[in-house]
C-alpha cells in the first residue's frame, strides 16, 4: 500500500513539473532580449560595456563596477513587465551604484506604477526590495 502511494505521488510530481515547464512560445529569443536591453540603455542614457546572459542561481541579474551586465537566462521565460523591471534596475546601477534615494527615484521615474510587476511575482535582482528571487 505504501509503495503504491509513493509511485502515485511521484507520478503527480512529474506531471506538475511538466505543467510548470515553459512552452516554446513563452520563451523570448535572445536577440529580442538584447534589443530590449539596448533600447532601455539608450532611453536611460547609459552604455554597458558588455551584456551577458547565463544561468544564475541566486539573482536575476548583476552589474559589475566595470559596466558589465549579467542577466539570468531564465529571465527569457518571464513576462515582459518583469524583464523590463530587471533590465531597468540593472542599467540604473551604471548611473548610481547603490540603492539610495536617487536610485529609487530614478527607478520610479523610468517605471510607471502600472508597469511594475505585482509583488507576488518578484524575486531577487540584488539584495534590496526590488524583484527577489526564490532559490530553486
Amino acid at each position: 500500500m505504501q509503495k503504491r502511494t509513493l509511485i502515485q505521488q511521484a507520478a503527480r510530481h512529474k506531471q506538475t513539473k511538466t505543467d510548470l515547464a515553459p512552452k516554446m512560445e513563452d520563451v523570448v529569443p535572445v536577440s529580442i532580449f538584447y534589443s530590449e536591453v539596448n533600447a532601455w540603455a539608450k532611453k536611460i542614457g547609459v552604455t554597458p560595456k558588455e551584456i551577458r546572459l547565463r544561468p544564475l542561481k541566486r539573482k536575476w541579474a548583476s552589474c559589475s563596477s566595470r559596466g558589465r551586465l549579467t542577466f539570468d537566462s531564465a529571465l527569457l521565460q518571464e513576462s515582459a513587465a518583469f524583464r523590463r523591471e530587471v533590465i531597468v534596475h540593472e542599467l540604473l546601477h551604471l548611473k548610481t551604484p547603490n540603492h539610495g534615494k536617487v536610485f529609487k527615484a530614478l527607478l520610479r521615474a523610468h517605471l510607471a506604477p502600472h508597469d511594475t510587476c505585482p509583488p507576488s511575482t518578484r524575486r531577487d535582482v540584488c539584495n534590496d526590495r526590488v524583484p527577489h528571487r526564490v532559490p530553486k
